[in-house]
């Protein structure tokens, strides 16, 4: 079994200005809330400091970010933990609201140049984007989504899309309050055209938030939407394969949404 994550430690609260705040875990079981502040650990510093560099500066049209904190001697990550101010909301099934925001989140974002660390990242979901992109091959379970991934890779083609930095993994890490603009948590940088990222999202509902089937037709608008849509789908299909703790049940709704797909292939 697998144990509460540890808290931050008292050094690490005290160096993000929490020292003798209480630590609350959040849901999904990885940040920390310490009164103001929400600490999260850094599996790759040079990520995550580029993340708080990059969400310092960012400035996307109606859109509410978790800024970073700096360290009390200016430091993004203090012993393998970054932080960032809390801001109030909570995950909804507000689907296309999300997709709406991730375009204007990646206007915004389009102007990045690409990090260095994305290319060395080595993690499954690196290699389940470089999968479903065709740029890399490796065998994966048919019982756990590999089958399905066979059959619809097939289906790719060449597109028009113009890769940029995205948010790669928005669903459940928008925060809605009323009727304040959402509002982001994080940020998982890829390499990817900002049309790709709405996928993930639409890919996602579909999969596991409850959304509607017309969510598919609703940004049929986006460039090349069948082919960011397919990639998206392969993309999770891949991470579902390669995660160790994935289940049935999250692999009925990859296949739930892979319907919706085929129909627009």
């Amino acid at each position: 079994m697998t144990g509460t994550p540890e808290p931050p430690p008292p050094h690490v609260r005290a160096a993000f200005g929490a020292r003798g705040e209480d630590a609350e875990l959040l849901n999904g079981g990885v940040a920390w809330r310490c009164g103001e502040v929400v600490l999260k650990p850094a599996a790759n510093t040079a990520e995550a400091a580029w993340v708080a560099q990059t969400l310092d500066l960012l400035e996307p049209d109606e859109v509410r970010v978790g800024r970073p904190v700096r360290s009390t001697d200016g430091r993004w990550v203090v012993s393998g933990w970054s932080a960032s101010r809390d801001i109030t909301g909570r995950p909804e099934p507000r689907h296309d609201e999300v997709v709406a925001m991730s375009l204007r989140l990646h206007a915004a974002s389009s102007v990045l140049t690409r990090p260095r660390f994305i290319e060395a990242r080595q993690d499954i979901y690196a290699l389940a984007d470089r999968m479903s992109w065709g740029e890399e091959d490796y065998p994966l379970p048919l019982d756990k989504g590999g089958r399905l991934y066979d059959v619809l890779a097939g289906s790719r083609r060449r597109t028009q899309l113009r890769p940029q930095v995205v948010h790669g993994d928005l669903f459940g890490n928008v925060l809605f309050a009323g009727n304040a603009p959402p509002g982001i948590i994080d940020f998982a940088p890829f390499w990817r055209p900002a049309e790709w990222a709405a996928a993930v999202a639409v890919i996602d509902a579909l999969s596991w938030g409850g959304s509607d089937a017309a969510i598919v037709e609703r940004w049929s608008h986006l460039t090349d939407w069948p082919q960011a849509l397919l990639r998206a789908l392969l993309f999770r299909l891949a991470v579902h394969a390669l995660h160790p703790r994935s289940t049935t049940a999250s692999l009925g709704g990859l296949e739930h949404a892979s319907q919706m797909v085929l129909e627009v292939l």
